[in-house]
């Protein structure tokens, strides 16, 4: 089985950085996208992320989502492609200058919850954030769900992109994620998230919802560090392929 790069959304807290979850979890995946103030964290904690993430050896990504705390940035936003620009390049500046600070480079740009959802279906957006990207670092890594929009604007830009799949969510018949609102959009079962996985690494599929296999291309795989199981999730998937 080929090598893969294994993510989590970390430092999506405020005030002093707890490290908690944090500290154990990054022993176990080699990319943080790390929460840039405008859904989560502020200066205090992007800091203390960054810091720790280069100790472990953990490749450091930007995490720009919408400037929503209340909702954590899930929540849809009625925004021009303008404005997506603006946002993207403000947040990726904002810890591009804490790795500098802290003598480490920016590896990625992962967008967030509601604003990576929306460009995955919106060409619009979609090259509004694969252009903020280039023109800051044309060196850095697009993460974007894989086989959407967004990662299409990435290449079409010239960007390397990482095609991004999830462990702990279910897919639709059209390749997007299923909507966190809904019952099933969330996998509980350990064993069958990491199979899951497996089987987009093997064989390049992933089975939706309604039981169709949908052909997948996964360079990248996310979990979710908010889960309250996510430091043994991480660590038994981590073994699972042999990271």
């Amino acid at each position: 089985m080929k090598k893969i790069d294994l993510n989590c959304d970390l430092g999506e807290s405020y005030g002093i950085y707890q490290l908690g979850r944090d500290k154990d979890i990054l022993n176990y995946i080699t990319s943080a996208n790390i929460a840039c103030g405008f859904h989560a964290g502020d200066a205090n904690v992007m800091r203390g992320a960054v810091a720790l993430a280069l100790e472990k050896g953990v490749k450091v990504g930007a995490h720009p989502g919408f400037q929503d705390l209340v909702g954590f940035g899930r929540r849809n936003m009625e925004i021009s492609p303008a404005e997506v620009y603006n946002i993207v390049v403000y947040q990726i500046g904002a810890l591009q200058a804490f790795l500098k600070a802290e003598g480490g480079k920016m590896n990625h740009v992962k967008p967030h919850g509601a604003l990576y959802n929306m460009a995955a279906c919106s060409i619009e957006l979609a090259y509004a954030i694969a252009k903020a990207v280039k023109d800051v670092d044309e060196d850095l890594i697009l993460f974007g769900l894989a086989n959407s929009v967004l990662t299409k604007a990435g290449e079409d830009v010239g960007l390397q992109v990482f095609h991004e799949v999830f462990a702990d969510r279910t897919y639709q018949d059209d390749g997007t994620l299923t909507p966190r609102t809904a019952k099933n959009a969330l996998i509980t079962d350990e064993n069958h998230a990491i199979n899951q996985v497996i089987n987009m690494m093997t064989k390049g599929i992933v089975q939706s919802v309604h039981g169709l296999d949908i052909p997948i291309k996964a360079d990248t795989i996310c979990i979710h560090g908010d889960n309250e199981h996510a430091l043994a999730f991480a660590r038994n998937l981590s073994n699972a392929l042999n990271l």
